[in-house]
């Protein structure tokens, strides 16, 4: 991921110079391609990749070839949510790192811009992420990230665990802008993986009460099994009637009706943390919000979530290896990608190298 001038990696003997890899071309176009595995910069480690989680934004790029403003203009490698064990390091990284599991953080921002100045490097208009148009991601045998996103994991969290870091990261960015602590009530949108991972880390975080909407009653069952306290259908329940009581609502939906319900479902005073990938704009019940000095604001990726993720999973008070319902080589990727449809599904991961 680096534009600094490549130096001859540490540990790279044995390493193949070819890998294969799952690459996007166009919408439900993906080809098995074989590709050089690549060589990390001196303040870099190269990792083989041993998970890698799919997400919603995957399957947007696949299906549609585009997410937002991004566009697939040019052969796209997919997959951000990732792990492995480090094959080789930079010029400038400690060697005993080579053989370390970890967990990767895939982004690379700017060293000198405002927003990583400020602590908030996943504002960095600038900002390389994993499988976003311009830079490759996860659904190949082999990735390079700057050092000190790859994370260490201990023994007793699990390859799928490392790769399931990312979107538990999501969900503890999503916690801490909530201000979810002991004793809180939630109200939950949307129970798919980044609804089922957040309802764990509320009841981590201390929420006495997390309750979860989905029209789907396979994932409402999920998520009792997950630590919803109380799970509701919204085609037959009126959110909104919770009517002020809940201190904060997340919305990993991306629907309108979801949005408009949950908001009003905050006591005054509340927060609405608005996660789930949806329309571009939809209209806001602005009087209630300023009348109840509601705080609504947005979650883009996570920054310095890592350690609190990696503590988390080891202290077993989150459970990410439950949440993995399929798992498909490489070959595969395609029905992965398709595998997110089935209500039943909540977390698929992609083995590369198996």
């Amino acid at each position: 991921m680096s534009t600094s001038e490549p130096t001859r990696p540490i540990g790279s003997e044995g390493i193949p110079s070819t890998q294969r890899a799952a690459v996007l071309h166009a919408a439900r176009d993906v080809r098995i391609e074989s590709r050089p595995v690549p060589t990390p910069a001196a303040d870099e480690v190269l990792v083989r990749v041993t998970a890698v989680g799919v997400c919603g934004s995957d399957v947007h790029f696949y299906h549609d070839g585009r997410l937002g403003d991004w566009r697939v203009d040019e052969p796209l490698v997919l997959g951000h949510e990732s792990g492995g064990v480090i094959v080789a390091v930079g010029a400038d990284v400690d060697p005993g790192r080579i053989g370390e599991r970890v967990s990767i953080e895939p982004q690379h921002p700017s060293h000198t811009s405002p927003e990583t100045l400020r602590g908030e490097y996943n504002l960095d208009p600038e900002m390389q992420f994993y499988a976003v148009p311009g830079t490759d991601g996860a659904f190949q045998e082999h990735v390079t990230i700057q050092s000190h996103f790859a994370f260490a994991i201990p023994d007793t969290v699990s390859d799928d665990a490392a790769a399931l870091m990312e979107p538990l990261s999501v969900a503890i960015a999503t916690a801490r802008k909530a201000a979810i602590q002991p004793g809180s009530r939630v109200l939950i949108a949307g129970a798919g993986p980044i609804g089922i991972v957040s309802a764990q880390v509320a009841r981590a975080f201390g929420a006495t009460e997390v309750i979860v909407s989905d029209l789907a009653e396979a994932r409402r069952a999920s998520a009792l099994t997950f630590g919803a306290t109380r799970v509701i259908d919204p085609a037959h329940d009126d959110v909104s009637s919770l009517d002020g009581t809940v201190d904060a609502f997340i919305d990993a939906s991306g629907a309108a009706p979801a949005v408009k319900s949950g908001i009003r479902a905050v006591r005054p005073g509340g927060r609405v943390v608005l996660v789930g990938m949806g329309i571009d704009e939809m209209p806001l019940p602005i009087t209630h919000i300023q009348n109840n000095e509601l705080i609504i604001t947005g979650v883009f990726r996570y920054a310095n979530t890592w350690p609190a993720a990696i503590a988390l999973v080891a202290d077993g008070r989150v459970d990410l290896d439950r949440m993995v319902t399929g798992r498909f080589g490489l070959d595969r990727v395609t029905d992965a990608l398709d595998s997110t449809s089935d209500p039943a599904t909540i977390k698929s991961i992609v083995t590369p190298n198996s």
